[in-house]
C-alpha cells in the first residue's frame, strides 16, 4: 500500500479525485496488498503547481507560498503518499508554514489520511511540533479521530517510529514519544486516554513501556481502573518490560497491584504464558525492578514456568538470592523435564555456590535418595527407560549416573549429606558414586552416627517446614540467638553470602 499510486484525469475536479482515492484506499485496505506489476502501471499525475506548494513548504519560504494560495486545486492533490501539503507544513518548524497551508486547503481535506493513516495533527505530534498541534486543535482538528482501519485516535500498538506507518492515534504517539506538552494540549483538547488498540493497549502501556515518567504521571489520573482491568494487561507489565524501575516504582506508590495477572487472551501470546510482571522482571535479567516488585509483596510462584526457574537458566546469582529470599519455591517442577526429585536441581549440578542456595532454603534432598528399585537391578526384563508417568518420573540415580554427568555425581552426593541425617543408597547411585573420589568421605558419613547438633538442626528445620525455611523472615519471630537462627539457616554454607562480603571488602 506505501506504493500505491492513483491516476488523476482532472486537476480542477477536486471532489472526483478525493472520491477516487478514498474508493481506492478501501479496495486496497480490504486486499491487503497491491500487485507489483499494477504498482509499476499506476502512476498519480500532480499539477506543477503543487510540487511549487511543496518546495515552497519545505524550504520555508513564506513569499512564495503566498503567492500559491489562491492556487487550491494544487493544495488538495495528495502525493504517491497519500500527503496533501498540509501534512508537508505539519511538520515543518515554521508555524507560519503551517498556518498558510490551512488557510489554502480545501476544509474537506483538513482530517484527511496518508495511506498510513497519518493525520496532519498525527503527523505534527509524532514530530514533537507542539505549537504545530496547538494551531491544528484551535482550528478544529479532531483529537480522537479514528484512523481507517477503525482503531481510536489514541492508541497505536508499535513504536515511535512504525506508529506513523500504522497510522494511529495522535494521543498514544505523544505517549510513546513521552511529550508531557504534547499531552497536556491533547488532554485539554478532550482526547481520550481510555481508548485502546486492536491489541489492547492504552496510552498508559506505552508510556510505562517507554520509560516516558512525566508522560505517565500524567496518563495514570486519566486513565481508568476499570479500563485497565478490561485490557487485560497492567502498566507494570509495561514497565517491567520494558525495564523501567523509576516508572514501575511511580506505578507501586500510586496503588497499580503488582499481583494483577495477564489475562488469558494476552498470555496466549507468550510461548511461555507469562502472567505476572514479575516474570517480566526475571526473564529481562532486571535485578531493580525484581526487587521493586518483590519488596511490594509480588508472588513469586505464579508463572506457569517458575520465576526461579528462569534465574536458575540465567545463572543470575542475585536474582536467585532475591527471589529465594522472597519465598519462591525451591521444590517446583518442571512441566518439560520430568524428574522425580525438584527440576531446579537441574541448574545446579555444576555449580555449588547455586546448589547450596537452593539446599540452604529447604530443597528436597531425601527425593533425590528416594528410589523405587532399591538394592534391586535397575533393568528389570522389560524395562524400556520410560513409564506411563506423565511428570515426576526421572529419579536422579538415573540422571546422575549418566556418562557425561557421574563425574559429579561425588561431589553433588557429598554436598547433599550436609542436609540429612541418615540416607541409603539405591544400588545404582552406589555404583556410580563408589568411583568417585568423594567415596571414602560419603562411606564415613553414612556409617557413622551424624552429631547430635547437626540432628537438632534438622528436626528443627523439619518443624519450621518448607514453606518458613522458604521464607526466612520468619526466623525473625523465633525467641533465639542469632548466632543460632544463622545455624539453622546453614549461614557457614551460604556461598553466595560470603562472597558478597568478600566483595565489598
Amino acid at each position: 500500500m506505501d506504493n500505491f499510486l492513483a491516476v488523476v484525469d482532472d486537476d480542477d475536479d477536486v471532489t472526483t479525485q478525493y472520491a477516487a482515492e478514498q474508493s481506492m484506499r478501501d479496495y486496497y485496505r480490504q486486499r491487503n496488498t497491491v500487485t507489483e506489476v499494477h504498482q509499476k502501471s499506476v502512476r498519480r499525475i500532480l499539477s506543477p503547481e503543487h510540487d511549487d506548494i511543496v518546495t515552497a513548504i519545505r524550504s520555508g519560504q513564506e513569499e512564495s507560498l503566498q503567492k500559491l494560495t489562491d492556487k487550491t486545486f494544487a493544495f488538495n492533490e495528495a502525493d504517491q503518499r497519500g500527503w496533501l501539503p498540509l501534512h508537508e507544513a505539519a511538520v515543518q518548524l515554521n508555524k507560519n508554514i503551517l498556518e498558510l497551508t490551512f488557510e489554502a486547503s480545501n476544509p474537506t481535506v483538513r482530517e484527511q489520511t496518508t495511506l498510513k493513516g497519518e493525520t496532519p495533527l498525527f503527523l505534527a505530534i509524532s514530530h514533537g511540533l507542539v505549537e504545530n498541534s496547538n494551531f491544528l486543535l484551535l482550528n478544529g482538528c479532531n483529537a480522537n479521530a479514528a484512523d481507517w482501519e477503525g482503531d481510536s485516535p489514541l492508541v497505536i500498538g508499535a513504536d515511535a517510529k512504525s506508529q506513523a506507518a500504522d497510522g494511529a492515534s495522535v494521543m498514544f504517539e505523544a505517549a510513546a514519544g513521552g511529550n508531557p506538552d504534547a499531552l497536556t494540549l491533547l488532554l485539554d483538547y478532550g482526547a481520550d486516554a481510555n481508548v485502546s488498540n486492536h491489541s489492547g493497549h492504552l496510552p498508559i502501556h506505552r508510556a510505562a513501556y517507554r520509560g516516558h515518567y512525566q508522560a505517565l504521571a500524567q496518563l495514570i489520573s486519566v486513565t481508568d481502573q476499570d479500563t485497565i482491568e478490561e485490557s487485560g494487561m497492567s502498566p507494570l507489565h509495561s514497565a517491567a518490560a520494558g525495564g523501567h524501575p523509576d516508572c514501575l516504582q511511580l506505578l507501586i506508590k500510586e496503588g497499580f497491584d503488582v499481583n494483577f495477572m495477564l489475562h488469558h487472551r494476552v498470555r496466549k501470546g507468550y510461548d511461555d504464558e507469562r502472567k505476572s510482571a514479575l516474570y517480566f522482571a526475571v526473564s529481562n535479567g532486571d535485578t531493580q525492578s525484581a526487587r521493586l516488585l518483590l519488596e511490594a509483596r509480588a508472588l513469586p510462584n505464579q508463572d506457569p514456568v517458575k520465576c526461579l526457574q528462569v534465574a536458575l537458566r540465567m545463572g543470575n546469582y542475585d536474582l536467585i538470592n532475591l527471589l529465594l529470599l522472597h519465598g519462591a519455591n525451591v521444590n517446583y517442577f518442571c512441566r518439560v523435564n520430568t524428574t522425580h526429585f525438584p527440576s531446579a536441581l537441574q541448574y545446579a549440578l555444576k555449580d555449588e555456590v547455586t546448589l547450596r542456595m537452593l539446599l540452604n532454603y529447604g530443597y528436597d534432598v531425601h527425593k533425590c535418595f528416594d528410589c523405587c528399585y532399591g538394592d534391586l537391578p535397575h533393568f528389570p526384563d522389560g524395562y524400556e527407560g520410560w513409564t506411563p508417568a506423565v511428570i515426576k518420573d526421572t529419579m536422579f540415580c538415573e540422571v546422575i549416573s549418566l556418562i557425561w554427568l557421574k563425574h559429579l555425581s561425588g561431589k553433588l552426593v557429598r554436598i547433599m549429606l550436609d542436609y540429612t541425617d541418615y540416607v541409603k543408597l539405591c544400588s545404582k547411585l552406589k555404583a556410580t558414586i563408589t568411583e568417585q573420589k568423594e567415596w571414602p568421605d560419603i562411606q564415613h558419613l553414612l556409617s557413622n552416627t551424624r552429631s547430635l547438633k547437626h540432628l537438632c538442626r534438622l528436626k528443627i528445620r523439619k518443624c519450621m517446614g518448607r514453606l518458613h525455611l522458604r521464607c526466612p523472615v520468619f526466623m525473625t519471630f523465633l525467641h533465639l540467638p542469632k548466632r543460632l537462627k544463622d545455624y539453622i539457616l546453614y549461614k557457614e554454607y551460604d556461598l553466595y553470602g560470603q562472597g558478597r562480603l568478600t566483595a565489598l571488602h
